[in-house]
């Protein structure tokens, strides 16, 4: 028997989140709720959840204050779920390591699919025709364990920016337009625009370059998009 998805809502919202708990209950996964920030982080901390829905509008800690708590000790997948259409919500979600947002009100095929399409992308797992390890300069990414090390230190990534890495080093020295990084990554039916390919890179260079500000691996080919110069 296939054990099912286990998703966690954080939202104080107990009509929303009810509606999310029962739309996702009907597409098979197993839905925890919390209504509380300090609650959500509590349960999110325990690692028992697949894929977490975290509102940013919450009693006791805010959903950003959340997401930079739990990114310390856990890289689950995180949808934000943002009462405004912002930018700055979401970039700022992005960049404390945010997999996604979804911004209210949204319709119960739009939460399905970017729910399918993140665990889809981060949490399942790839046929990598017998190969688990590939070296690039000084990094090695191991295919199986999904972890990158550099010059044998391990690189602490959240998955989404493992699976970018992943995407560049296996596509070395060729020049990756944003098209084609948001459809690998993201999907064809992925809502939101390329802005989260930047905040995502540069994450990723905070923690791999030497100098983020003038990096040698995730080259920027300017009016295109990236490519991996390791």
């Amino acid at each position: 028997m296939n054990v099912p998805v286990k998703i966690l809502i954080v939202e104080d919202e107990e009509k929303l989140a009810r509606f999310v708990e029962l739309e996702l209950e009907h597409e098979g996964y197993a839905v925890t709720k919390a209504f509380t920030g300090r609650e959500g982080l509590e349960l999110a901390s325990s690692g028992g959840f697949d894929l977490i829905l975290l509102d940013i509008m919450l009693p006791e800690l805010n959903g950003m204050e959340v997401l930079r708590r739990l990114r310390r000790v856990s890289a689950t997948p995180v949808i934000m779920l943002t009462a405004r259409d912002e930018v700055i919500d979401k970039v700022a979600g992005l960049d404390q390591g945010a997999d996604d947002y979804i911004t209210k009100p949204f319709s119960p095929s739009e939460l399905t699919a970017r729910v399918d399409a993140t665990y889809r992308r981060v949490c399942m797992s790839f046929n990598k025709n017998d190969v688990s390890v590939i070296e690039s300069g000084p990094f090695t990414l191991n295919l199986k364990s999904r972890t990158v090390a550099k010059s044998g230190a391990l690189i602490e990534l959240t998955q989404m920016e493992y699976q970018i890495l992943e995407f560049f080093i296996v596509n070395k020295n060729t020049a990756l337009d944003r098209e084609s990084i948001l459809t690998h990554i993201w999907g064809e039916n992925y809502y939101g625009g390329d802005k989260i390919i930047d905040v995502n890179i540069r994450r990723i260079r905070m923690k791999i370059e030497e100098d983020p500000s003038d990096p040698k691996y995730i080259v920027t080919i300017w009016g295109y998009g990236y490519k991996w110069g390791g």
